[in-house]
């Protein structure tokens, strides 16, 4: 049994490969020419695959991405292929989901705003113009602060769009929050306890109207692509905020924007974009509704941890002959 890694892996990845692989035999290529000499009899493949890779290979049996998405990695030919992929999805939804809700957080209390207060030196519960400056103490004969432009979050409708591992754990979050969680997903049948209700995708126009914070946590497929524009945006409530973590090819960006600019969503927070970097001229950057992080949603310093251990472990599975984690529906891209 072969397994080739391309491109190679550290030292001690790769020790920890061999130690997985149980005597099967793991080969290291440094280089596209010699991923090309080595591939021909393997029976396994971790890396960047491409259609040059996979014509050469002659007995492929199971292919592991070294990423979730697989946008950029699926190709025709990979789809026709008989061996098994598989990604990975899974290692990234807690620390997601708290990227989420630190954009709910920052929402619901405000806090895009008093941070330009604070780089302006001004003291000034919003909605409260006329104390502007004032020091507010509670007590008797004491002027309180009027800022009734939080939200309460247990007032609050999370609506999850894709409950996969990313949009389950979003919903947790929510629930222990005190939100009303609703979800819609094309496959899923069975939600966690702190779902309300998980409808089909048909009933996308139903959880859009009925939420206070949308968020997108599906991949993008052929059928999401381009999913979220101007008519989606215009059935949600004109007081909630939009949320993507999921991929940028999802939300037509012109037609966020010009939702926006109508007043049709109260605000908006995006970590990937249809274009990236975001072009430093685009319209969404002086919006002072909008949140914008460069593509960091999935950043942890265990990320790296949890990578190697999936691999490792489908190395093991693969090499006992046991069920893969993570097998990819190739047609669908997850």
């Amino acid at each position: 049994m072969k397994l080739v890694c391309y491109p190679a892996l550290d030292a001690d990845r790769a020790a920890s490969v061999r130690e997985a692989a149980a005597g099967a035999e793991v080969v290291q290529a440094e280089t596209t020419a010699e991923a090309l000499s080595v591939i021909a009899d393997a029976d396994a493949f971790f890396g960047k695959l491409t259609p040059d890779l996979l014509a050469a290979a002659r007995q492929l049996r199971w292919v592991q991405s070294p990423t979730a998405s697989l946008e950029h990695y699926i190709f025709d030919e990979l789809v026709e292929h008989p061996c098994t992929l598989t990604n990975m999805r899974g290692i990234f939804s807690d620390v997601i989901a708290d990227h989420v809700f630190g954009y709910i957080l920052c929402f619901a209390r405000n806090l895009h705003v008093y941070l330009r207060h604070q780089q302006q030196r001004l003291w000034q519960p919003i909605g409260d113009a006329e104390n502007a400056g004032q020091n507010f103490i509670s007590g008797p004969g004491r002027a309180t602060p009027r800022d009734q432009a939080h939200l309460h979050l247990a007032d609050c409708t999370l609506g999850i769009v894709g409950l996969g591992a990313i949009g389950a754990e979003t919903a947790r979050r929510g629930s222990a929050f005190g939100m009303r969680v609703l979800a819609v997903d094309p496959l899923q049948t069975s939600a966690p306890d702190c779902v309300e209700a998980l409808w089909p995708m048909a009933r996308l126009g139903d959880l859009l109207a009925a939420s206070d914070f949308v968020v997108v946590c599906a991949p993008h497929t052929p059928e999401t692509a381009g999913m979220f524009d101007r008519a989606h945006f215009r059935k949600m409530r004109r007081s909630a905020y939009f949320i993507n973590i999921g991929r940028g090819a999802i939300v037509r960006l012109d037609d966020l924007v010009a939702a926006l600019d109508a007043g049709e969503l109260a605000g908006a927070a995006l970590d990937v974009f249809e274009t990236e970097p975001l072009p430093k001229e685009h319209r969404l950057w002086q919006m002072p509704n909008v949140l914008i992080t460069p593509h960091v949603a999935a950043c942890s310093p265990r990320i790296a941890e949890r990578h190697l251990a999936t691999l490792l472990d489908n190395v093991s599975r693969f090499v006992r002959g046991e069920p893969l984690r993570n097998v990819v529906d190739k047609k669908n891209w997850f």
